[in-house]
């Protein structure tokens, strides 16, 4: 009896690395660590966050006693935002970080990235996320045009083609055969980038080294 088998999904998961503002001159060493640890950096940006931003990206913490010396710590300088992927990211890159509190670090775990860069229990040196949903809420905070997967898939992707990319195409096609273009192939693609609607739109802000 022959059974039949799913097909493969291909899935590589994503994490949210931050290398914070007092140790951003260590950015080349600390990405070469990241890269022969088997990570890929799929993005990466550097920039100035205002401390409401910063209060924005750590609303969990809003509340507690060391808050506003977070986010004045995180808005002090440029910091290098990353998206990293490899198999099990989310919980390698914290193994690789370490224990939250450097001081910590330092004696439990001496070889951990926040035990080698990091000060105390608030200049860490590092940031991953905790968990798959905060991955996805940070890596959006950071990179808004970045899509996370999983891809969706079955009825979800047919629901999702229909919704933002047959509109899309269908308006194309049409004006494609209005046009009756020499090189419909290079017309229809040079069509499609010049009116793409999930084309990412950048918000200009004095801030440093790139805009957010």
């Amino acid at each position: 009896m022959e059974i039949s088998m799913p097909p493969p999904q291909i899935y590589v998961e994503k994490t949210l690395a931050i290398i914070k503002p007092d140790i951003v001159d260590k950015e080349e060493e600390i990405q070469d660590i990241i890269l022969r640890s088997g990570f890929t950096i799929v993005q990466r940006r550097k920039l100035h966050l205002s401390p409401e931003q910063c209060s924005n990206f750590y609303v969990e913490q809003y509340g507690k006693m060391f808050f506003p010396n977070l986010t004045a710590y995180m808005s002090s300088g440029p910091l290098v935002a990353m998206i990293l992927a490899r198999h099990k990211a989310i919980s390698y890159w914290l193994e690789l970080l370490g224990p939250n509190n450097s001081l910590v670090a330092k004696e439990t775990h001496p070889d951990s990235l926040r035990a080698i860069y990091g000060t105390d229990d608030l200049r860490n040196a590092l940031h991953g996320s905790n968990d798959f949903a905060a991955a996805e809420r940070e890596i959006h905070f950071m990179f808004p045009e970045v899509i996370v997967e999983p891809i969706p898939i079955g009825q979800a992707a047919k629901d999702y083609l229909n919704l933002h990319i047959m509109p899309t195409l269908l308006e194309g096609l049409t004006e494609l055969c209005k046009q009756k273009p020499a090189d419909p192939l290079i017309w229809l693609a040079d069509w499609l980038l010049k009116n793409n609607p999930n084309k990412p739109k950048l918000c200009h802000h004095p801030i440093v080294e790139e805009p957010y």
